[in-house]
């Protein structure tokens, strides 16, 4: 191809005099520098992002004079995202002028797996604390036995600088949660509320509405009205309760057709609630389902693989592990309620740290929080 051809080809491609006129004056105003490299944060840069004075930048940096914590804070925020070469020594200057607590922690039943990811979210939240430096001492309560509670909620109090734990609503326990207001240790219930206007709050699911909550879905999923039964661990444990409550009064109010049967108590064990869901299926030819308001829904999940087929039974359960997951995917039940055990223990965090630093409350709260509705269409 000769030069003249060339040239004639790239005439195709000249662009209008007022398009060449505006690019040269945009790279004028913003030169285009090949291979440079980007400038290093400075103390400035640093002070601009977080929106305080170089002194104070200063301040944070050399710990020469007190800062608020959420304007240190800050500074450390700003430096991380700047990219700051002093973010880690920030970071330093922060953890060590945070207080040091040990927060005791009585959680059940060990081998379960929503009492181990329970203790997992525990461990990770105390980590993460960003207003104290913290030590989780996590035990796992024997039983549900309230003499047996009591020594180990006695024995952490020794130690710790506040308590949560999940435990039956019981005089003793009560007493004992007294005992340690008295010392200026608070004590927090867990998912079941215990120890009303000692304790210094709660913190879990509002109980009541998760039972209304479980009849509604029934009402919806059953093909007919029928028997329906309802398993708790224990009258003992408040928050199973409420649930319970809460079921057979939306069934009364709004379903009366559904006939609600005696409550089952399955001390929240996997082969009671097997053998009392099997003996269910088998005498009660009207049963159309049945809700496990705590634990033990493993028995129930079993009996449901072996001998549920045909029978077209709604099952609501407690809580999503991976059995009650596994059981969704194969339509073995219907819905699992579940507690966000991450909010949770970061909602936990800030109420223990509050009472630690301002004293026991005078009117102990309640802390309730949204729930976790778990479908097979959802898994």
């Amino acid at each position: 191809m000769d030069r003249q051809s060339i040239v004639q080809d790239a005439e195709i491609f000249t662009l209008p005099p007022r398009t060449v006129a505006g690019m040269r004056r945009m790279t004028e105003r913003q030169p285009i520098r090949i291979g440079a490299t980007a400038k290093r944060p400075t103390i400035v840069d640093l002070a601009r992002e977080a929106g305080v004075s170089v002194a104070t930048v200063d301040r944070v940096l050399n710990a020469r004079l007190p800062v608020r914590e959420k304007t240190a804070r800050r500074v450390h925020e700003a430096a991380h995202a700047i990219g700051y070469h002093a973010a880690g020594l920030i970071k330093q200057r922060l953890q060590r002028d945070l207080p040091r607590y040990r927060l005791g922690f009585i959680l059940r039943k060990p081998a379960q797996h929503f009492y181990q990811e329970f203790a997992r979210e525990v461990e990770a939240s105390v980590s993460s604390a960003q207003s104290f430096h913290g030590i989780p001492l996590i035990e796992f309560a024997p039983s549900h036995l309230p003499g047996d509670l009591t020594t180990l909620l006695k024995d952490l109090g020794s130690r710790c600088h506040a308590i949560a734990m999940v435990a039956p609503d019981h005089p003793k326990i009560t007493a004992a949660v007294e005992e340690l207001k008295a010392k200026g240790i608070p004590v927090f219930s867990l998912l079941s509320d215990f120890a009303a206007g000692v304790r210094e709050g709660y913190i879990g699911l509002n109980n009541r509405r998760v039972g209304r909550t479980a009849a509604w879905m029934f009402s919806k999923a059953a093909k007919r009205p029928g028997k329906v039964a309802v398993f708790v661990g224990s009258h003992r444990f408040q928050g199973h309760e409420l649930r319970e409550s809460g079921f057979r009064s939306f069934f009364r109010e709004n379903e009366p057709a559904f006939e609600v049967l005696d409550t089952l108590v399955n001390l929240e064990k996997r082969q009671i609630t097997y053998e009392a869901l099997l003996d269910l299926m088998q005498r009660e030819p009207e049963l159309v389902g049945f809700y496990v308001a705590g634990g033990g829904m493993e028995g129930a999940i079993s009996a449901l693989r072996e001998e549920g087929k045909g029978q077209d039974l709604v099952a609501i359960v407690n809580e999503i592990t991976p059995e009650s997951r596994e059981a969704l995917a194969d339509d073995i039940i219907t819905m699992a309620v579940a507690t966000p055990l991450r909010r949770l223990c970061q909602e936990l965090m800030l109420l223990m740290d509050r009472a630690i630093k301002t004293g026991t409350a005078e009117t102990p709260g309640q802390t309730f929080l949204p729930f976790d509705i778990y479908l097979p269409e959802n898994i």
